[in-house]
């Protein structure tokens, strides 16, 4: 086992966040070289600005109003015509569009990074930002993300690139440089993420375990669990915004009852998360928990994290994704490769395709089954018998089992709803013990819009009328059924999209913890229908 680091920095945004590093490369300014006139050169600028103002509009669309003016503040430097003619100088020296847009930004980079004023220098890393979104315009790169739940290593953080990240999934920020002062800073304020700044640089591998006690402005690589467990005990509550004691049970202004389960992705979370204030796990996704094949190949480790996780529930049930592996969600040495379509061989295509993978599993979680309220969830369900077919696999595992004389309880199986041609046909999966909705992945098949896709962002919307409406009929469905439904996507996340999911029926919502104590506000103001409450 690695021996522990630590690094001291400054707190920008309090917290404690558990994950695996995401160590950012330098951006590597690679430049196409002229090929073409000054005239089609200046164009070809103009268009990738004018690009990059409209994927800066997208995104603001569907920010909230802090985060908004963040963006228009970047809109307004890219079309700020002193940019455009240091450039200009460039190109008619012979420079192509690409290098002299790099060239001239840069400059004007470095002279903002030598201020005196701390606010000013705070500003470089919008131009960085604007720099780099016109470049990816010029050369056709795509951007690049960072794995939901994990902690964001690196020398500074472009706002634009934190704004377009997943957060419902926890995660943290570390940087090398960076400021208290920066947009970035402001938005992991406003949003709970733990966030230390200014470390200097220090030895980390992509991948490996951090824990960020943001509050001391500390950054442990490697820790133990000791160190994990007592930065928990110490760790300020990130859920007491309520003046009211917040319990497992939150209500709506009319009285009726919502429950709230929590979403995990690192079982260290668990050590950092109230179980007081949850009615259980309603979606841990285990693909997040196995890093290597022989992890993901061992019928212990399974079994150990689901007992910790029905451990810390107490009664409370758990619902455990089985492993969501394939098509864009690789694990090297398991299935899937880096640039597959998220519509191929994933999730339980994948594993009837490699049952011996899902047969390892189910072994673990029948055994786990026998020591508290667990239950399964079976991701990218498209037809009944692919339901069937799992439901085979745990009947032989826990029948073998039974004959060795292990003991084992069969779990509730149910089906996640994130392909439309199974939303839309809930009643023929009358062997689902519950249905939930996954939202992300619904709403981008839907919409025929892929997330991480900057190009069509106007279209993916999780709250689209098509997906309200979907869910609404889902609800219909499983209620006619007598199942259970609920939503474990990011949309239960989210305050604003709360009184569309209220109304359309659903009554139990899979949150990412440290949102917690926001959708309970919303809920408390809200009527079952999703009004608002008068008065």
């Amino acid at each position: 086992m690695a021996e522990a680091l630590e690094i001291t920095g400054t707190c920008a945004s309090p917290g404690v966040a558990v994950g695996r590093a995401h160590v950012a490369a330098e951006t590597a300014v690679g430049v196409v070289p002229p090929n073409d006139s000054v005239a089609t050169e200046r164009e070809k600028l103009q268009q990738a600005i004018m690009a990059a103002v409209a994927e800066l509009q997208a995104l603001a669309e569907r920010s909230d109003e802090e985060s908004t003016g963040i963006l228009d503040f970047q809109i307004e430097m890219l079309l700020d015509p002193a940019l455009a003619e240091m450039t200009e100088e460039r190109m008619a020296a012979g420079d192509g569009a690409a290098l002299a847009w790099v060239e001239a930004l840069d400059r004007y980079i470095a002279g903002i990074e030598e201020s005196a004023d701390e606010q000013l220098r705070a500003r470089a890393i919008d131009v960085v930002d604007i720099r780099n979104r016109v470049l990816r315009a010029l050369t056709g790169r795509p951007a690049d993300d960072f794995p939901p739940g994990s902690v964001f290593v690196g020398k500074d953080l472009e706002p634009s690139l934190f704004l377009a990240h997943d957060w419902t999934a926890g995660g943290g920020i570390v940087l090398f440089n960076g400021s208290v002062s920066s947009h970035v800073a402001m938005l992991a304020r406003a949003r709970s993420i733990p966030m230390v700044v200014a470390t200097g640089g220090f030895e980390i591998q992509d991948g490996e375990r951090i824990l960020v006690e943001a509050a001391d402005a500390r950054v442990v690589v490697a820790p133990d669990e000791g160190r994990v467990r007592e930065a928990n005990r110490t760790a300020p509550s990130m859920y007491s915004a309520d003046s009211e004691p917040m319990t497992a049970t939150s209500r709506t202004a009319d009285g009726i009852a919502i429950r709230l389960s929590a979403i995990v992705n690192d079982a260290a979370e668990l050590a950092l998360i109230d179980p007081a204030l949850f009615s259980g796990v309603g979606l841990m996704r285990t693909e997040f928990l196995m890093t290597s094949p022989a992890e993901a190949l061992d019928e212990e480790r399974h079994y150990e994290i689901y007992r910790q996780a029905l451990r810390w529930a107490g009664g409370a049930p758990v619902t455990i994704r089985m492993l969501d592996l394939g098509g864009d969600k690789p694990l090297p040495g398991v299935g899937g490769k880096t640039g597959e379509s998220s519509m191929g061989l994933r999730g339980i295509r994948f594993l009837l395709a490699r049952p011996e993978l899902a047969r390892i599993q189910a072994r673990a979680l029948l055994r786990a089954a026998a020591r508290g309220t667990l239950d399964v969830l079976l991701p990218m369900v498209t037809v009944p018998d692919e339901l069937e077919a799992m439901r085979a696999i745990f009947e032989a595992e826990s029948d073998a089992l039974i004959r060795r004389g292990v003991e084992v309880h069969m779990p509730e199986i149910g089906v996640m709803v994130e392909v439309p041609a199974a939303a839309l046909m809930l009643d023929r999966f009358s062997r689902s013990a519950f249905f939930s909705f996954g939202t992300n992945d619904l709403a981008q098949y839907l919409m025929a819009a892929a997330r991480e896709d900057q190009t069509v962002a106007t279209l993916y919307d999780a709250a689209a009328p098509a997906v309200l409406r979907l869910i609404v009929q889902g609800v219909a469905a499983a209620e006619a059924m007598n199942r259970p439904i609920g939503i474990c996507g990011e949309m239960a996340s989210e305050p604003r999209h709360l009184p569309g999911l209220l109304a359309a029926g659903l009554r139990h919502f899979s949150v990412v913890p440290n949102r917690i104590a926001d959708v309970r506000s919303v809920i408390a103001g809200l009527r079952s229908d999703g009004r608002a409450q008068k008065g």
